[in-house]
């Protein structure tokens, strides 16, 4: 563990002062491409595999959704812009890291202590490839600010109804292998006190039950 996280600490030389922006090379945005490469769901079978990428939109999309219905019923205004901002880079580090199946990650507190670490250290670095001038305004979508915390909450909560999506769309599939992820995450979502939760499951979640045909 100790010499992959020294592997990460690995920094390029930093270039530039405040208020220029140096013409150099970043591999910044290049490792954020190969996102489309990395696969969740790990440990199970999939019908159809999804990659980081995707499930990032998919997460920006939902989130952005969340906090319009927060604020449309009324609860403290929340940013719908930063929330989906917030959603694209919300797994960010993987590219990195990789994507670790919940059972491992969650198999006691010394691993999920020791994963978060390395996350924070894969943060870091993606935020090092960045020329110096940018890297401040990249700050805060990597390491959650105080100020972000209302909108933050609501991407946990888009990170959650979006594993829930993916167990309805591998059941329509004749998949069995998500019927207890299924469950769970759906017991976790009611247990959630957010009225902009229970909207979204009772008004969009059945229709990702449905064919093609049904929809039209």
């Amino acid at each position: 563990m100790g010499s992959f996280i020294a592997l990460l600490e690995r920094r390029p030389v930093p270039v530039g002062t405040h208020g220029t922006i140096p013409d150099v090379t970043s591999h910044y945005f290049a490792y954020l491409a190969r996102l489309k490469y990395i696969l969740r769901w790990g440990l199970m079978r999939n019908t159809r595999t999804e990659n980081t990428q995707e499930h990032s939109l998919q997460v920006a999309m939902i989130a952005h959704a969340l906090a319009v219905i927060h604020n449309q019923l009324g609860g403290d205004a929340v940013d719908p812009d930063r929330t989906a901002l917030l959603g694209v880079f919300h797994d960010a580090e993987e590219v990195i890291t990789g994507d670790v199946p919940t059972p491992i990650k969650y198999f006691n507190p010394g691993i999920a202590d020791a994963l978060n670490g390395i996350r924070n250290v894969a943060r870091q670095r993606l935020l090092a490839m960045l020329p110096e001038p940018l890297r401040e305004p990249y700050h805060d979508l990597f390491f959650p600010a105080e100020g972000d915390a209302a909108e933050w909450r609501l991407v946990k909560y888009a990170d959650k109804i979006t594993a829930y999506l993916k167990c309805l769309e591998e059941a329509k599939a004749g998949n069995e292998e998500f019927a207890r992820a299924e469950q769970a995450i759906r017991a976790d979502l009611e247990a959630i006190d957010a009225p902009e939760v229970g909207y979204f499951l009772e008004t969009f979640v059945p229709s990702f039950q449905l064919t093609l045909d049904e929809l039209n």
